[in-house]
């Protein structure tokens, strides 16, 4: 039956659910979308490390270890590209869906350049900082779909996981870019000063992440992190002797395979970690999903009870108020009279909205500040030539010598760059 019968503000009610359940039946698909693309990541972190060392040091094992993870790797993108599948082009989507539809075009380009890459590994006619570069702006795309993912879900818990997961890919990528840099310093037994630099801010931007991470984590995938955070002291002292060393003071470059397996280790506990917020994001999103239609069966319920009930629908609609849940059948069936009145119904409506809303904003509050972050860092990148590294170093400054925060610090960067357009 359709709802053409109620009066118009119940229909208008009914709309707005509905309304509501198409976003998350969206967003559902979203979140299967953000789970392959978290095992493509680590899928391409891992043949990016092994291309590194191949390409340093090209011998049949190795290339054999790298078909392998090259093989493993397609897989995950056949599973990434069917999903997109159902990211129709020619649809109707909203203007919060435009960054995300940017992201996939991104993505779809890196992926079609792949195959080159590959090729170009195998004949070694690309140097190991160009294929990890490569590989790393194809990850950062991926991570870029999960980021606009979290900054444009309508669900509070379902935000906060992914702002969870985002930052810990993001950690978990930054360790791989920290394992790619030390194996490099090893491996010539010796650290440059643009490589010392290099590994000092990918350490602190693992833990600004992993801090992030933490905060918006559940329990159960805290206790998950524990162990690993810890094992943080086994790192530290190979960080330690990268930074001791000089062209004078060179170390052996076998270190540069106990850094290259320790790195991995740590990142593949990472990926225990990921999968568990993968795991409750998709449970969470399904059963919002369910929810969120028994309400919409339960709303339009007491919404054509409420219509029968009005006998001269010229007079305003209010009955007496009861105190119980919204779609909760009345204790006494229909009865005399309602539970709720119109009036309820729209003031309940409107709390609901209004408690998300603000949840939501709480939700997103790092990804704007980061996202504030960003946007400075790429301008003085681009306006005073300096390096990503330095850039950040920039901002930790000023905060510092001023007691702001960063984002604070840059957002004035970006007001003033405004101005002198």
């Amino acid at each position: 039956m359709t709802d053409d019968h109620l009066p118009l503000p119940l229909r208008y009610l009914l709309a707005a659910r509905r309304s509501e359940l198409r976003g998350l039946e969206e967003l559902a698909r979203t979140c299967e979308l953000v789970g392959v693309t978290s095992q493509l990541v680590h899928a391409l972190q891992k043949e990016r490390g092994y291309a590194n060392l191949y390409l340093g040091q090209p011998h049949t094992p190795l290339l054999n270890t790298l078909n392998g993870l090259t093989d493993a790797a397609q897989a995950h993108e056949t599973h990434v590209r069917h999903c997109l599948q159902h990211v129709d082009p020619a649809a109707e989507h909203g203007p919060d869906q435009a960054r995300l539809l940017s992201r996939v075009a991104d993505v779809l380009y890196r992926l079609d350049e792949l195959p080159r890459l590959r090729r170009r590994i195998r004949d070694q006619g690309v140097d190991g900082d160009s294929a990890t570069q490569s590989f790393t702006r194809l990850i950062a795309a991926l991570l870029s779909l999960v980021f606009e993912a979290a900054d444009t879900a309508l669900d509070p818990e379902l935000t906060r996981t992914l702002v969870a997961l985002f930052n810990l890919l993001q950690g978990k990528e930054l360790s791989g870019q920290e394992r790619a840099c030390g194996t490099a310093g090893f491996s010539a037994g010796y650290f440059t000063d643009a490589q010392k630099a290099q590994l000092r801010h990918l350490g602190d931007a693992q833990e600004r992440c992993f801090a992030v991470f933490a905060q918006h984590a559940g329990d159960d995938v805290l206790r998950a992190w524990t162990p690993i955070a810890a094992d943080q002291s086994r790192v530290q002292p190979l960080r330690d002797i990268a930074w001791r060393t000089s062209p004078a003071q060179p170390v052996d470059p076998g270190l540069a395979q106990t850094w290259f397996d320790l790195l991995t280790e740590r990142i593949d506990a990472m990926k225990t970690v990921d999968n568990l917020l993968v795991q409750t994001l998709l449970q969470r999103s399904q059963a919002r999903l369910v929810q969120t239609r028994r309400e919409l069966e339960n709303h339009r319920v007491l919404s054509r009870r409420l219509a029968e009930q009005v006998d001269e629908p010229d007079l305003p609609r209010v009955f007496s108020l009861q105190e119980h849940v919204l779609d909760a059948a009345p204790q006494d069936g229909v009865g005399s009279q309602m539970a709720r009145s119109l009036l309820d119904l729209v003031q309940t409506q409107a709390q609901r909205l209004q408690q998300v809303s603000h949840e939501l904003d709480e939700a997103r509050s790092s990804l704007a500040e980061r996202k504030t972050v960003e946007q400075a860092k790429a301008w003085l990148i681009r306006h005073l030539r300096m390096t990503e590294a330095a850039a950040h170093e920039r901002l930790q400054q000023a905060a510092m010598q001023s007691g702001r925060r960063l984002a604070d610090v840059a957002q004035e960067i970006l007001t003033e760059a405004r101005k002198q357009r």
